[in-house]
């Protein structure tokens, strides 16, 4: 999916010359390749909107900038606390994707109708209702409710599971009993229903170093979405003869954009992560983006020859151990971590080639792991147009908003 080195060197000497003034650490953000991103995900999204995924952005200004663009609709959000300043910041339509135990914020959305019309919240089982009930707080205002259908891939009779672990709803009887317990329910109005499928929109099936590997996770992805396809097909209808104003069906991420887009049961797409394109988005075969955010490390030490030592660059990402979920050394090409360090809580020392050709002051610029956790971890992002800065976009943390 990447240039060639001679591409790859010419973004670095572009990098170098826009941020020549800004001291190092800073993150960045190429608005070429974030735009050329979100153009490529409304392509493969085949007409349906796609709904922005903002933990993968963790950005105001760049959640505004990709909703006004044709073809995008809606945040899909991961605090109910962000939901509503989202809405209060004047995003008009705002899909909280987890179930909350935020008792002050269903407090504020039950008493408060520009919020309850803006925002809608998950569930997946009755006992969270009756909980958003107990938090109402004398709020008296209709609750907007999407259901979550569990998407994981179940083989050998249940005793193989391939997917997150997320609602316990499965079958489309079971959704059907839940939306039933909804509509039934003073209070709540069912609007939505959600059906992530991790399994194939988060994990790459083109893995450089094991074609074995990649083999069995496209066996595995194609017999996933065949499976989804019908139950998810089942599902909608079964909830839709509950409540025929059923208003979205949700679906997808960056990896399997066109083909849930394909569904008719699917009304719209989630996506994020393909914005940024990070480095655990580097493997896959349905597309080919580019790498949006950055961030850069200065040199600060030459320990010996082939070495160079960086301030920072701890920054794991989340999700279970292991070298993936490090930032990738990305420019210039050829640094990689020293097994016995790895990435620093300080500084991170970087072994190669390159390292000599490097003096104490020169950055190294880095992709994170994931898409928005680079935003937890700096406070502004420098808007990169061509080979200039254009901008500056605070991130949620520098904005004060620390949500999770």
């Amino acid at each position: 999916m990447f240039d060639t080195s001679a591409d790859l060197a010419a973004d670095r000497a572009r990098y170098d010359r826009a941020t020549s003034l800004l001291d190092a650490p800073f993150a960045a953000v190429d608005l070429d390749a974030f735009d050329a991103n979100a153009d490529d995900l409304v392509r493969r999204g085949g007409g349906k909107p796609i709904r922005v995924a903002s933990k993968s952005v963790r950005c105001r200004g760049l959640l505004e900038r990709v909703l006004a663009r044709d073809g995008f609709a809606g945040v899909l959000s991961f605090t109910l606390a962000e939901s509503l300043w989202l809405a209060r910041s004047g995003i008009g339509d705002v899909v909280l994707a987890y179930p909350s135990a935020d008792r002050a914020g269903f407090a504020e959305l039950a008493s408060d109708p520009k919020l309850a019309e803006a925002v809608t919240v998950m569930a997946d089982d009755p006992e969270q209702l009756a909980f958003i009930d107990s938090a109402r707080d004398g709020g008296t205002q209709e609750i907007r409710i999407c259901l979550e259908l569990d998407t994981s891939l179940r083989l050998l009779g249940g005793r193989v599971r391939i997917g997150a672990r997320r609602s316990p709803v499965r079958t489309p009887l079971q959704l059907a009993e839940l939306a039933r317990s909804v509509t039934s329910r003073k209070g709540f109005r069912l609007v939505g229903l959600m059906a992530y499928e991790g399994h194939i929109a988060g994990v790459g099936d083109a893995a450089p170093d094991s074609r074995l590997r990649s083999r069995g996770v496209r066996l595995m992805q194609a017999a996933a979405r065949r499976e989804l396809a019908v139950r998810r097909a089942a599902a909608v209808e079964a909830v839709r003869r509950v409540e025929p104003g059923l208003e979205f069906v949700n679906g997808g991420g960056t990896g399997s954009v066109q083909h849930t887009a394909a569904e008719e049961a699917v009304t719209e797409v989630a996506a994020g992560s393909g914005l940024f394109v990070p480095r655990l988005f580097d493997n896959y075969r349905s597309f080919t983006g580019r790498p949006a955010a950055l961030f850069a490390l200065p040199v600060v030490r030459r320990p010996g020859v082939g070495v160079v030592t960086v301030l920072g660059g701890g920054y794991p990402a989340s999700g279970a151990p292991g070298r993936d979920r490090l930032p990738q050394p990305y420019l210039p090409q050829g640094l990689r971590y020293d097994a016995q360090e790895g990435a620093g809580e300080v500084q991170t020392p970087l072994l190669g080639p390159p390292a000599d050709d490097l003096l104490v002051g020169d950055r190294v610029w880095f992709r994170h792991a994931k898409a928005g956790e680079l935003c937890e971890r700096f406070a502004e992002l420098h808007m990169v147009e061509g080979d200039r800065v254009t901008g500056v976009l605070p991130t949620y943390r520098g904005e004060g908003r620390t949500f999770l």
